[in-house]
């Protein structure tokens, strides 16, 4: 399996490497994800909870940093062990490019193997589940270093301040922010207008 994609994250190269390098940071990003901890020098023990299609389970893993030139890009190694669901393991280059001085573009690629029943589902459920964590790693990451930078989206849980001032349909007006970028800070500025009216 493969996966490559590009994200522009709304801060500076050190603050979007720092955030890389930050296990708390990681730990609230990572869908699934239980604990990271230290072990050994640049290497994690992982524990996540991970469902591919219909196979559910733990994975117990180590993370290792290699190739680090900061805060330019390093390379991690993973392997995890899923009891009966199955193993993983590949690497993913991470490399963070300056746009500008408040904008940073990350690219990686990533390649794995998969083994036991989680190669027994398919390659292409397997590639669809990837794309979905990858996806919701990023949208919690963006939200993490982002702090309140516009078109940053919530991470779960952090919709109560949209929440608190639409009273409903948080979730659409997310999506819509999401999607459209600014048009969510009018639909915003629209709602205030609307409450103080009334």
């Amino acid at each position: 399996m493969e996966l490559s994609e590009t994200h522009t994250l709304p801060v500076s190269q050190q603050r979007a490497w720092d955030a890389l390098n930050d296990t708390e940071i990681l730990r609230a990003c990572i869908p699934g994800c239980e604990s990271i901890d230290p072990d050994g020098e640049n290497a994690y023990a992982v524990v996540l909870s991970a469902s591919v299609g219909p196979v559910k389970a733990r994975f117990k893993g180590r993370m290792l940093l290699t190739d680090i030139e900061a805060p330019n890009s390093y390379t991690i190694v993973f392997e995890g062990q899923g009891g009966a669901a199955g193993f993983g393991k590949g690497n993913t280059r991470v490399t963070l490019e300056p746009e500008g001085d408040a904008a940073t573009k990350l690219s990686y690629t990533a390649t794995a193997q998969v083994g036991g029943k989680l190669a027994q589902i398919g390659s292409r459920l397997v590639d669809g589940a990837a794309r979905k964590i990858a996806g919701e790693f990023f949208k919690r990451f963006g939200a993490q270093v982002g702090g309140d930078a516009e078109g940053a989206t919530a991470p779960d849980g952090g919709d109560t301040a949209v929440g608190d001032a639409a009273g409903q349909n948080t979730e659409s007006n997310e999506a819509a922010d999401t999607e459209s970028g600014g048009d969510g800070t009018k639909r915003k500025k629209s709602w205030t207008a609307w409450i103080s009216k009334s």
